[in-house]
């Protein structure tokens, strides 16, 4: 900011004063251009000075200029936000004070801002009762880019974009990149109007055609700065670590397990081992090691290798795609605890009691051999006596192992209901692909007792490793979840009340009273709506330096050890743990680690929102073409999901449509505190969980969405 002063005239810095003691005093009466620079007494020589103060106070957001001239922001409660997401008719802005909830910004007050836009916002009468707001300003333009596709109107090409406006736009004409008709588009904007319609872009990139998932779900990738490919010397350090044995060393000081039986269990697809376990029975209860690859010794800090696994943050996987955080000559190779390999680990070491909990624990760096690489499918099949003798022959060195798990498990999860932590379900589909990459089918997962058993063994590792840095007082990255915040379960208590349930006294909110709202209503019709409530209740899981818990899980102390191959978070604190372990002074580690946690915490929780928007997206787009082939085909489904604008309808194989209101009788209809879609003087009523008859009307795969018609019992008879 400049200062200087020349023959006289008066600084930035005090013009910059002057205007906001000035509006202040004004109150919320706006001044003029004119009026303002008299009462700042700016002569000829002050008036460059002056002009540059407002402007950065305008800019800043700290003045805004109105139609009748300057106003206080402070002083008519304007704020400066950044808009975070964009739809067709709406979008919101974050706030930048912390804490405070996002806004809904209708389409007519966005001014034309964009996504990661710096905007000043003025409050508006709320409809719903939650913030809304308009754009009062621009105070920041972002760098943007946006997909969309290629539409002909009137003969001429132009850009309809994927969110930001219903309106086609105009493309510049100076692009070197050749399109077409229907083809899905990255786009940048070069002009700016005051309404998104005005906007004007250039083409950068054509991805193909917009009705094929693949290249939908490419650009939806692209789009976020997400990339496969890894900078040259990312890939160059990965194989210079991948090609490089095992040094002689770590044989000589490491805890050798190499004839401890020792497997992995995983999906039959997965190529990125980095879990395996082992378990044996003990006088007292059992003795179990989850041993993970040790990521930690191959990835350095402060490498090329560990700031681009920070900037990733974590793997992403849809359809049949990983974009990996680590190379894939680690993730599927030397860090990859492949079958019959020596392989380095960090292994957890637990004493469990009979009641499955933790006595004593121990984290050693340890070099392992697994014998088999497990697969759920197979390890359901031996639990239910039917597999076959030649997969019995596989598992031969370890199969003593599976029943004593099974077991534990069943310990273990008497006690997560004995703690209790609610059961909530959440529904995930399987795409099936053809050889062309088209998605062919979308079945339900099926959760057998395998995967449950892995997840109770690493839920105790993760136990352990937070148990551990909170007790020695470590600097951590904590998975926490914390508590619904008050308002949610006083939503909550009043959508309970209106069902009819019988809502827990409580003053604070525990974990065993959602269980207690599930549990009563477990097997009952209500059972779908109270699932989608609570789950709607619940605060987000996230990563922190602090150790408040976990919710959701009804544990003091959690943390993510066991996945370090595919999450930052997993990979930090094994560098922690591992630097502990070889130096136990905790004023050193504090040092050492303090501000990487904290940013290692924000970076974690910011690219795992992302992973899980960019997994859904694809995933819909994958849907919404499977069902391209069932168009006009008829399905049973249940009320998923209640908007101001209609309805959403789950198939049994997760597909998701919308039943929208102009596609019903001609009536008044209101969405009913989001549990029900009504007529506000009839009686027609569907309510969350109802079964309904559903006809597909109307697919779109490059957005991802699904429309369906009721069938009414009339209609079906007449066809």
């Amino acid at each position: 900011m400049a200062n200087t002063q020349f023959g006289g005239a008066e600084s930035i810095d005090s013009y910059r004063k002057k205007i906001l003691t000035i509006l202040k005093k004004n109150g919320r009466t706006p001044l003029s251009d004119r009026d303002l620079a008299t009462k700042c007494r700016t002569n000829r020589g002050g008036a460059a000075n002056f002009r540059k103060a407002v402007e950065e106070l305008c800019k800043e957001g700290a003045i805004c200029e109105r139609r009748r001239g300057y106003v206080s922001s402070a002083n008519m409660g304007y704020y400066p936000a950044t808009i975070v997401r964009l739809s067709r008719t709406f979008g919101f802005a974050r706030p930048e004070e912390e804490g405070a909830a996002d806004v809904f910004i209708p389409g007519k007050f966005l001014q034309g801002a964009m996504t990661k836009d710096r905007v000043l916002i003025g409050n508006i009468p709320s409809r719903s009762g939650k913030p809304e707001g308009e754009v009062l300003a621009i105070l920041e333009e972002a760098d943007n880019r946006l997909t969309g596709v290629i539409v002909n109107e009137d003969g001429r090409l132009m850009f309809r974009a994927d969110t930001m406006s219903k309106t086609p736009i105009q493309i510049q004409r100076k692009d070197s990149v050749l399109y077409e008709e229907g083809q899905k588009v990255l786009a940048e904007v070069v002009y700016r109007g005051h309404r998104h319609a005005e906007h004007k872009v250039k083409i950068v990139f054509s991805f193909g055609a917009s009705t094929r998932a693949s290249v939908c779900a490419e650009a939806m990738v692209a789009l976020r700065g997400v990339t496969e490919e890894f900078p040259e010397e990312v890939i160059r350090q990965a194989d210079e670590i991948a090609n490089a044995p095992i040094p002689k060393e770590a044989y000589e000081t490491r805890l050798d397990l190499r004839s401890t039986p020792i497997f992995t269990i995983d999906s039959a697809h997965s190529k990125d081992l980095d879990d395996a376990v082992s378990l044996e029975k003990t006088e007292n209860g059992y003795r179990l090691g989850v041993h993970i690859a040790d990521v930690s010794h191959y990835v350095q800090p402060k490498t090329p290798l560990d700031e681009e696994a920070l900037r990733r943050g974590t793997s992403i996987y849809y359809a049949d795609h990983v974009i990996p955080m680590l190379p894939k000559s680690l993730s599927n190779g030397v860090c990859s605890l492949n079958p019959c390999e020596d392989r380095l680990a960090f292994s957890a070491l637990m004493e469990l009691d009979e009641n499955g909990e933790i006595v004593s624990y121990q984290f050693r760096k340890t070099i392992i051999r697994s014998a088999v690489k497990g697969v759920y499918s197979e390890v359901n099949e031996i639990l239910a006596g039917t597999a076959a003798p030649e997969l019995l022959d596989k598992y031969k060195d370890v199969i003593h192992m599976i029943p004593l798990m099974n077991e534990l498990c069943d310990i273990r999860l008497r006690e997560r209901k004995r703690r209790g932590a609610p059961e909530l379900e959440t529904a995930e589909g399987a795409l099936i692909l053809n050889d062309e990459g088209v998605c062919v089918d979308v079945v339900a997962r099926q959760r057998g007792k395998s995967e449950c058993i892995v997840e109770e063994m690493m839920l105790l590792a993760n136990e352990a490793a937070a148990k551990m840095a909170r007790e020695k007082n470590l600097p951590f990255v904590y998975r926490i979840h914390d508590k619904p915040t008050p308002e949610k379960i006083e939503k909550l208590e009043h959508v309970l009340l209106r069902l009819g349930v019988e809502v827990p006294v409580f003053t604070d909110i525990k974990p065993r009273h959602l269980a207690e709202i599930l549990d009563g209503a477990r097997g009952t019709d209500l059972y779908p709506v109270l699932n989608v409530m609570v789950l709607r209740s619940m605060a987000k899981a996230a990563y922190s330096p602090e150790p408040i818990g976990h919710f959701g899980l009804a544990l003091a102390d959690y943390a993510h050890f066991t996945s370090p191959i595919r999450r930052y978070p997993d990979l930090a604190i094994h560098r922690i743990l591992s630097s502990y372990c070889e130096n136990p002074d905790a004023g050193e580690m504090q040092k050492r680690y303090g501000t990487f946690v904290a940013d290692a915490a924000t970076q974690s929780s910011e690219t795992e929102v992302q992973a899980i928007m960019i997994e859904r997206d694809c995933d819909d787009c994958y849907k919404a073409e499977y069902m391209q082939q069932h168009l006009g085909e008829i399905f049973d489904g249940i009320v998923a999901g209640v908007t101001d604008f209609g309805f959403y309808v789950a198939l049994p194989n997760t597909v998701e449509g919308l039943v929208h209101v102009a596609s019903l009788p001609d009536s008044d209809w209101i969405n009913d505190d989001s549990i029900a879609f009504r007529e506000e003087q009839g009686d027609k009523c569907y309510r969350l969980g109802d079964t309904v008859r559903v006809q597909c009307t109307k697919i779109d795969v490059n957005s991802g969405n699904v429309d369906f018609a009721l069938v009414e019992e009339n209609q079906e008879a007449a066809s």
